[in-house]
């Protein structure tokens, strides 16, 4: 069961000062919590900037959000992080009133909730972890061409995050402190520094995640398509491409919105074999030569990866640690490559649904290959009812809902769900 009250910043959009808030619990059966806090948050508005503070859910960048796979950085899998984010949602024109060219961007601290959990998982297998975890987040777009003056567009930019700061704890009882001071702050943002306790070989602070998304978007008469790319990166070698790789997101999607039956289609393809290569080496005395391989997506040598209360914070389809076998707090097959496609329509006014279906071969880790590949299949149909009226009666703001899923394969099994929404926006009255 779910409930919320929530209050869009842009309600007041005729007010130069203008205020959002959201508050969302979550009843749930057999989950990390029968009981928890999803959203809670306020938002502070000033002509283009916004000020927010607290857990919300936010949109991926340049994603179908309904039909998607997801971002690899920036997901929509996982209970948001609480932070203090400074960001300009919407694109501002740099050079007059045309607006060919515009950007947008966000910079945000905050910190992870989940480390008395990460603690209780973890010691069923012994993994490492860490509690009292700080978190930073930015982002930045630029966008070229005004879709009004001329069809074809591009926008462009870059997703990074870290984990840093915290305690360490080691799966034999070990632990030590990795939060240095103030300036740890800095060093996240610049990627500076390194972590205590890496010896000679260091890297930069904390745990470094991030992604370069391109979108190029055609603006017809009735109709809009796109390709996009998102590229992942571990390290600062790929975030300025030092090696050339095919690793990524491929998506392709088309908008037809006066088509009733389909009027959102998308195919996305995904692959993460290759990152950075199969061989890593830091420089010695005996042998200079550094080697960036490895790069091991969303697993972290001192943290739990790039995870929150078990779920992946990027895309769904490295599978979350939350639902390993073995209770290891860890991303067990960041190989693999896997064709999505999603379908959604409104046959009638009231009447929306949509469809999603999954196809991926796994391949495990550089460092633990699965003995065989693995397959897995995945499917969700689902329909939702939102009538103006029912019996005479006023039916605005109710809708309901329902939805069947299932996984078939050799990787995650054999699992089928399904799921009955009953769903009122608005106030309620007596």
């Amino acid at each position: 069961m779910r409930w919320g009250v929530f209050k869009d910043e842009k309600k007041d959009s005729n007010a130069t000062w203008r205020m959002g808030y959201g508050v969302d619990f979550v009843l749930a059966h057999n989950y990390t919590s029968d009981f928890f806090v999803q959203q809670l948050y306020m938002d502070l508005g000033y002509k283009n900037i916004i000020i927010s503070a607290g857990a919300k859910e936010r949109p991926a960048n340049l994603k179908n959000n309904e039909l998607s796979t997801g971002s690899q950085t920036f997901g929509i899998n996982a209970r948001p992080v609480p932070e203090i984010r400074f960001e300009v949602p919407d694109y501002i024109s740099l050079f007059g009133g045309k607006k060919l060219f515009s950007i947008r961007a966000h910079i945000g601290y905050g910190m992870l909730t989940d480390g008395a959990w990460e603690e209780t998982f973890a010691n069923k297998s012994r993994s490492h972890y860490a509690k009292n975890v700080l978190y930073h987040s930015k982002s930045g777009f630029l966008k070229i061409g005004n879709e009004n003056i001329f069809p074809l567009t591009f926008e462009g930019g870059l997703e990074m995050a870290g984990t840093f700061g915290g305690r360490y704890y080691s799966g034999d009882g070990y632990s030590r402190n990795l939060y240095q001071g103030i300036g740890d702050f800095a060093d996240i943002l610049f990627g500076l520094s390194s972590d205590p306790g890496e010896g000679d070989y260091k890297n930069t602070k904390g745990n470094t995640v991030g992604s370069w998304l391109l979108s190029i978007n055609y603006h017809g008469k009735g109709w809009k398509a796109r390709a996009y790319y998102d590229h992942y990166f571990e390290d600062h070698s790929g975030l300025f491409y030092k090696y050339m790789d095919y690793d990524g997101l491929y998506g392709l999607e088309l908008n037809i919105p006066n088509n009733s039956v389909v009027n959102n289609v998308v195919y996305e393809y995904v692959y993460t074999k290759y990152q950075s290569g199969s061989i890593y080496h830091d420089e010695t005395s005996t042998i200079p030569d550094k080697i960036g391989g490895q790069d091991n997506y969303y697993n972290h040598n001192l943290y739990a990866g790039w995870q929150h209360w078990g779920m992946a914070m990027g895309n769904p389809l490295f599978l979350s640690p939350l639902y390993n076998k073995d209770k290891k707090l860890a991303f067990e097959s960041n190989r693999f490559v896997a064709h999505h496609v999603g379908i959604s329509g409104n046959p009638t006014q009231s009447l929306h649904y949509r469809m999603l279906f999954t196809f991926s071969k796994q391949f495990g880790t550089y460092l633990q290959p699965l003995e065989d590949i693995k397959y897995q299949r995945s499917f969700l149909a689902e329909l939702n009812y939102s009538p103006e009226r029912m019996f005479r009666r006023n039916m605005r703001g109710w809708s309901v809902g329902a939805a069947f899923a299932f996984d078939r394969g050799s990787y995650i099994g054999k699992n089928t769900g399904f799921q009955i929404t009953l769903r009122r926006n608005g106030f309620f009255s007596l």
